[in-house]
């Protein structure tokens, strides 16, 4: 296991709610949920993270339990709170979806001719082989 998520402990090698730090992570959905920011709902939660780690703790399944972690969030107040989050992204234009660049293959035609030469060494002979080879491209019709 890595890191333990906030509003957990270990103990005994099993992750048990940290009944303190799980009340401050249900404040926090909450804070949020009501229309605080992600800085105003940590300060009012008690929880002195930095944006990116209070951002992650939104988007954290583990809340809604695992088969190692215990629940803390129920399913739809975490689903409310994906919801106001990409709605908060989409008002403020921090959504953008990539562009999908196509990418064009050419379609090629390879001809190698029968070689007439024979040379002793390999690498040689190699180097006069792939020099036969010619290659064009084929339009899309053909």
């Amino acid at each position: 296991m890595g890191h333990t998520p906030y509003g957990y402990i270990i103990r005994n090698g099993k992750a048990v709610i940290d009944e303190m730090a799980a009340e401050q992570v249900k404040i926090l959905y909450q804070s949020y949920l009501s229309g605080l920011s992600l800085a105003n709902a940590a300060h009012r939660a008690g929880i002195k993270r930095c944006h990116a780690t209070i951002s992650n703790m939104l988007t954290n399944k583990r809340y809604l339990g695992d088969e190692y972690y215990p629940p803390i969030i129920e399913e739809p107040i975490f689903q409310q709170a994906e919801t106001e989050r990409l709605r908060r992204a989409q008002m403020l234009g921090r959504i953008r979806e990539p562009e999908m660049k196509s990418m064009v293959i050419p379609k090629l035609r390879f001809i190698a001719p029968i070689s007439k030469k024979l040379y002793d060494d390999p690498f040689t002979q190699a180097e006069y082989a792939y020099s036969l080879i010619e290659s064009e491209v084929i339009a899309d019709n053909e």
